[in-house]
């Protein structure tokens, strides 16, 4: 009877749910009851292993749980440090060891040395212009034969060139010939005879065989007056030739000029007398020397270069005249003592200020850096000499600069487009680049962690021709000529220039006029043929078939 209420009681559907309702409401006062949460150990935030959030130094806008390689530009992700630590300076920023070692960061100690840099020239063999000598005629009459009939012939001193018919000169051997008879008695027109032809650049050994033969030499020889190389025949057999026509052009080769381009930035490390260093693409892992001998006072107003002039021994006879040259000095900056000099990756250069980043104290899980503004010196070519910001012993980011940058960017710390930190700079949007040929204005970083603080700083990429280094100093140069440019850089392999500007101030159809009227085409405007051809032989692109 019993069994039989039990089954009615859980028959019933509406009182078997509240049964459970009722069960579920005890068990969670038990579990959840204040008395008991007391007992049990709380894991504060502070002891919690804090989540590692990975971003891009270019685009910030990624965050991933885990490392790898970012879906926009394929560059690693970093970590994305939050705070750090209470004991460093607020304005600094951490990197944990994991950072430093993925972004490659490197640090080196601030020293004082001589500011020395390398200059490397370009340039090619010329004659000296001392040894070259005109070979004339000094007869009038026809040319009966050449001896020296090619560029590039051997010429000794002496050496029978030509042989010319002249009746002048034959007229004064006959008067040679007949003062001979009467020289006992006349001796004075004798010596009158043989003056007349020395007076003709006859020789005294063919004065004396026209006096011992009794004949008349019809086709007295023309003989070189120097030793050296034949570099321009201008004549030809049966031409016909007054007194001091031309005949050769002779050059001594024993030694030769280098003639090297010289911008003006680079003349203040070069001095009369300084030895360099010169290498041919004919000799490759061959070294030569020369001195420098002269630097031309005036800059070509074209091609902003000043020539250099450096001597060298030839008596090898291996520097032909047209050969290209490379020339390397090493030369201490003069009116400089002991400076402090960093290298050239260590500086961020903003258009306006440049920083580097010191390492600072503390950090026990990891170095904390600092930007710091510096005011800078010379350039050194490889590094930077630096008048104030710095003091020796200092320790400071010489690789990786870009990757400190822009961690300190992302935690909102002072960084080279914000000097006061606070938000985040603007993202990178690479996604308006073209594949090929010119890029859309955008705006935007020129490189890795570089992004600009106002909306009128606007980069674009646009092909520009040229050849070598010189091309891309002078390049760069006419774009950084223009008002409101911040930036320029060319690339030598793909011939892209990189531009940013401030397109309240200029545009970039100016700036590529300029670059134009510098001697280089960039698909806009093509550079003016006066201006081309003035270009040093190794920058004319377009006899290359470019």
């Amino acid at each position: 009877m019993k069994k039989n209420k039990l089954t009615g009681i859980f028959s019933n559907r509406y009182l078997s749910f509240t049964i459970i309702l009722l069960a579920g409401i005890f068990i969670g006062w038990l579990v959840f009851h204040p008395s008991k949460v007391k007992t049990e150990t709380t894991v504060t935030p502070a002891e919690e292993p804090a989540a590692t959030i990975w971003t891009c130094s270019m685009h910030p806008q990624i965050r991933m749980d885990k490392p790898g390689k970012c879906p926009i530009c394929g560059m690693d992700l970093i970590p994305l440090v939050q705070g750090g630590s209470a004991s460093v300076d607020p304005e600094a920023i951490h990197m944990t060891a994991e950072a430093v070692m993925l972004a490659r960061v490197e640090t080196s100690v601030v020293s004082r040395q001589k500011p020395t840099r390398q200059i490397r020239l370009y340039g090619k063999v010329q004659v000296d212009e001392r040894q070259l000598q005109n070979q004339v005629s000094h007869l009038s009459g026809r040319i009966e034969q050449l001896y020296a009939s090619f560029t590039g012939e051997t010429i000794e001193m002496g050496q029978t060139l030509a042989k010319i018919y002249s009746p002048e000169v034959i007229t004064a051997q006959q008067e040679l010939l007949e003062a001979v008879k009467t020289k006992s008695i006349q001796p004075a027109i004798y010596e009158a005879a043989k003056e007349k032809l020395r007076q003709w650049k006859l020789t005294d050994a063919q004065i004396d065989e026209i006096e011992n033969s009794g004949t008349v030499q019809s086709t007295p020889a023309i003989v070189s007056n120097t030793t050296g190389v034949v570099m321009e025949r201008l004549v030809n057999e049966g031409d016909y030739v007054s007194r001091g026509t031309i005949l050769y052009r002779i050059a001594d080769l024993s030694k030769v000029w280098v003639m090297f381009d010289a911008y003006e930035t680079d003349l203040q490390f070069l001095r009369n007398n300084d030895k360099m260093k010169f290498m041919l693409k004919a000799f490759p892992g061959t070294e030569f020397t020369g001195t420098i001998a002269f630097i031309d006072p005036v800059i070509d107003p074209l091609t902003r270069v000043a020539k250099v002039r450096v001597e060298a021994d030839n008596r090898s006879g291996r520097l032909k005249p047209e050969m290209f040259a490379t020339g390397i000095v090493q030369s201490v900056l003069s009116g400089y003592g002991d400076e402090l000099v960093i290298p050239q990756s260590a500086v961020l250069w903003t258009g306006v200020r440049s920083v580097v980043y010191v390492k600072q104290p503390g950090g026990s899980d990891g170095p904390v850096f600092r930007m710091r503004e510096v005011t800078l010196g010379p350039s050194l070519g490889d590094g930077w000499v630096v008048k104030a910001g710095l003091t020796d012993g200092e320790e400071i980011v010489t690789n990786g600069t870009f990757s400190v940058d822009a961690a300190a960017q992302l935690e909102g710390k002072p960084s080279m487009m914000n000097r006061e930190g606070g938000s985040q700079a603007a993202v990178h949007d690479h996604s308006k680049m073209t594949a090929g040929g010119d890029a859309p204005e955008m705006t935007g970083m020129p490189m890795a962690a570089q992004q600009a603080p106002s909306p009128d700083i606007i980069h674009t990429d646009f092909r520009v021709e040229g050849n070598c280094e010189m091309c891309k100093e002078r390049i760069e140069t006419a774009a950084m000529s223009v008002k409101g440019v911040e930036s320029a850089t060319w690339g030598i392999d793909n011939k892209m220039l990189h531009l940013a500007f401030n397109k309240s101030l200029t545009s970039r159809e100016t700036v590529q006029k300029a670059i134009a009227q510098a001697g280089h085409d960039n698909g806009k405007y093509k550079a003016p043929d006066e201006v081309y051809n003035s270009l040093p032989e190794c920058c004319l692109y377009r006899d290359n078939g470019k």
